[in-house]
């Protein structure tokens, strides 16, 4: 999954195809509406006004939530000194840096880009579907016994096949024999990565909070009996589906997200969460239905943003499988977003 999503220049990640957006491979929720960074501009100020920091972007695709964050924290009168975006992808980079000249030039000067996590951070570090693009492993449970499943090349025609073999002795088999796994058969994810990444971040911050929104579930409902054969997910042109040898290198793989293994690793790093509901609660919270309601009722832009508004928030759309998750060092005043539709004791 690493090598298919990021290996330089063949990877999905690191590849010039596009991919956001109706002419990609999906539209996330930057691009379905302005509506969504204006929301979350609301909770970015909030911590920007505690702590004076910055803002840190992590994987920030096509630039969309970065432009549209910057306007509408200007318009708060919250734009933060530096905003930094830490893209692994030369091409993504490209991508960010040519919408920024041509639709917010004005803030270019405040805007970087990384090659790595800087040493210390203060204000607020955004990730925006980042976290199911982390590589993860499946494991098979099996008559009582773990086995991991890899990749190998099988046939005269040399073609990608799963292959299990034997876990044991390992940092993922721990991970493993601690999950509430009861099924005599289940095939499942376990992201070593995102929690590793969460670990990192937590001992860079120094005042802030940690802001990830994704699709996913607490522990218990990702790992549960009917889930017997996990989220592992292949997107391309708007199509999804379960085959991650279809085109490697072309096509996105995901798996979605154990909320619980991002909490746990937060806390065991010293850091508080203080937050963690469905993006429909979050966006609610953040003043989406009042802004909705600002504009003028049977006009196009009123119809448009009202469709819109629908896929943000349905349960039947992104409003309840997407979550919002915050992670928070120093003294930080209880999250805007989560005032209503907690849902921590989930976790």
């Amino acid at each position: 999954m690493d090598l298919a999503l990021y290996a330089p220049g063949l990877g999905y990640y690191a590849a010039g195809a596009r991919k956001f957006g109706a002419a990609g491979d999906f539209v996330t929720a930057p691009e379905l509406s302005p509506l969504f960074a204006a929301c979350l501009a609301v909770q970015a100020a909030e911590v920007l006004a505690e702590t004076g920091g910055e803002v840190l972007e992590l994987g920030a695709g096509s630039g969309r939530l970065a432009v549209d964050l910057m306007r509408e924290l200007a318009r708060l009168g919250r734009p933060p000194e530096r905003y930094a975006i830490l893209e692994p992808s030369p091409d993504l980079r490209q991508r960010q840096q040519a919408r920024f000249a041509a639709e917010a030039p004005e803030w270019l000067d405040r805007v970087c880009w990384l090659d790595r996590l800087p040493e210390r951070i203060t204000g607020l570090v955004l990730g925006n579907e980042v976290l199911d693009a982390l590589p993860v492993h499946l494991v098979h449970w099996q008559g009582g016994q773990l086995f991991e499943r890899g990749v190998v090349l099988a046939g005269a025609g040399a073609a990608f096949a799963w292959q299990d073999r034997p876990l044991a002795g390992s940092t993922l088999a721990e991970a493993a024999r601690n999950l509430p796994v009861a099924a005599a058969d289940y095939l499942s994810e376990v992201g070593l990565a995102a929690p590793a990444l969460v670990g990192s971040l937590a001992e860079r911050l120094v005042h802030g909070m940690l802001l990830f929104i994704d699709y996913g579930f607490p522990r218990a409902e990702y790992y549960h009996r009917d889930r017997a054969t996990g989220t592992l997910m292949c997107h391309y042109r708007h199509r999804a589906f379960d085959d991650p040898f279809y085109l490697p290198g072309l096509v996105d793989i995901t798996a979605h997200v154990d909320f619980t293994a991002i909490a746990d690793a937060a806390l065991e790093a010293g850091l508080e969460v203080p937050g963690y509901t469905s993006q429909a609660h979050f966006l609610i919270n953040c003043g989406l239905l009042e802004r909705l309601h600002a504009l003028e009722p049977g006009s196009l832009g009123y119809i448009k943003h009202t469709a819109q508004v629908q896929k943000l928030i349905q349960p039947s759309e992104m409003g309840e499988l997407f979550k919002v998750i915050a992670m928070s060092k120093g003294d930080l005043p209880a999250p805007v977003g989560f005032l209503h539709g907690d849902k921590r004791h989930t976790l």
